[in-house]
């Protein structure tokens, strides 16, 4: 959420930076907004004062015998109470109103965050890995023999309907290699919490980080009101909703590996075929509350967090920079990391890392008192995928592929795996 003094101070910054985004000047309805609360506030403070004043009038009235003064100065106290009740409440309106709409306006660039309309003005700033060369037409991750057994949509498509897969044998165990793998490498090597969280939360984490009440289609809520979780964003960066954390405490560092769910909303008809667009699926997520001086760094060592899983993996990747015009709604700025899919002949999303900036810690309230006895400030949050896990599963599927259907697995996940190393035509591990 935006700081109303900020916009006060100078709206035509916050209208300058809105446009970076696309989005038409909203300081003016703000301001309005604003203004109309603050009078009802002043009104309601005048009308308390005299209704004080007039109170104190009332004894005075009475003791000396002035019945009809007496009479004047309480009829004047109730209608200064009952004016004060009034403009208490349209006050109180208008502050929700106001709330409202600054709840609906997306957070405000970084100023090194590319100007752009859409995807095709992202800005590529790093690749890692060469992408394989085959000798033979490389497939899909879900025309592989080796997937043929353990990938069964027709299956959870009469369980749950389109966009669910049914996961068995080695293909699962696969599959729950990589979130392990993610796990250990992000609480061994990089030094996050790993942490569990509930799949299901109330309203205001939602609100707090930015899905409610823009975004409330591309989620699910449940008949009692609680909402799954579209990632553990919403869990771990709540974690601090509504506390002030001492300076010594910062930076937190979570990891957490749940199920997640999206109605895919926006996404009819795309990647209708495999895995890679589902309803419920498999994150290992990163959070990380700092101080506003070290959100910038902080950015880099979680995009590089997300960045060795896939060379752990031996992916091919991309980095870059998403522009205004693509950014997520409470971002200053994002970096996403796109795994080569062969299959595809394409790069394709596997990890968005933003950072939030004061944004969701002002919708949640979320603070830390820099020294001993100081006034406390906002936090500074971001989050980001380390992996998506369905993602990683067709990726490392894709580019292990080989042409008698089997599948060479990674190195990294050998281990994990009770020391196999292929995925073999007919769905089993050697």
């Amino acid at each position: 959420m935006h700081d109303i003094r900020a916009i006060r101070e100078n709206p035509a910054a916050f209208d300058a930076a809105l446009s970076r985004r696309g989005l038409a000047a909203m300081s003016a309805e703000v301001l309005a907004l604003d203004e109309a609360r603050r009078a009802c506030i002043q009104a309601a403070e005048t009308a308390q004062a005299a209704q004080n004043a007039a109170s104190k009038q009332v004894g005075a009235a009475k003791a000396r015998g002035d019945e009809a003064e007496f009479e004047r100065l309480r009829a004047l106290v109730g209608e200064k109470k009952a004016e004060v009740a009034s403009l208490t409440a349209e006050a109180g309106a208008r502050d929700a109103a106001l709330r409202d709409l600054l709840m609906t306006i997306p957070n405000l660039p970084a100023a090194d965050t590319p100007d752009g309309a859409d995807e095709a003005d992202n800005v590529e700033v790093k690749r890692w890995g060469t992408p394989r060369a085959f000798d033979f037409a490389p497939r899909e991750h879900y025309q592989l023999a080796a997937v043929q057994a353990g990938m069964d949509f027709e299956a959870a498509a009469k369980l749950s309907g389109a966009r669910f897969v049914v996961l068995s044998g080695a293909v699962a165990r696969v599959h729950r290699a990589l979130a392990q793998y993610m796990l250990d490498t992000h609480v061994e090597s990089h030094g996050l919490a790993e942490t569990w969280t509930p799949v299901l939360v109330r309203p205001e984490m939602m609100y707090g980080t930015g899905q409610l009440p823009k975004f409330g289609e591309d989620s699910y809520e449940t008949t009692n009101g609680w909402w799954l979780v579209p990632t553990a964003e919403v869990t771990l960066t709540n974690l601090v909703n509504g506390e002030i954390l001492e300076a010594a405490s910062l930076p937190r560092r979570h990891v957490a590996h749940t199920q997640c769910f999206r109605s895919e909303a926006g996404s009819a008809g795309r990647d209708t075929a495999g895995m890679l667009r589902q309803h419920q699926f498999e994150k290992v997520e990163m959070v990380s509350i700092t101080r506003p001086e070290e959100s910038e760094a902080e950015h880099e060592r979680m995009t590089r967090c997300a960045e060795a899983i896939l060379e752990g993996l031996e992916l091919p990747y991309r980095r870059v920079v998403l522009c205004t015009g693509d950014m997520g709604f409470g971002a200053i700025k994002t970096h996403d990391l796109e795994v080569w899919l062969p299959g595809q002949d394409t790069y394709r999303e596997i990890s968005s890392v933003s950072n939030c900036g004061d944004f969701q810690a002002r919708r949640m309230n979320a603070r830390f008192r820099p020294a001993e006895g100081a006034k406390p400030e906002f936090v500074h949050t971001l989050n980001g995928s380390g992996l998506a896990v369905g993602r990683t599963l067709i990726a490392v599927l894709e580019n292990g592929q080989q042409a008698d259907g089997s599948v060479t697995l990674p190195a990294a996940l050998v281990p994990y795996l009770g020391g196999r190393s292929t995925l073999t035509a007919e769905g089993a591990l050697a």
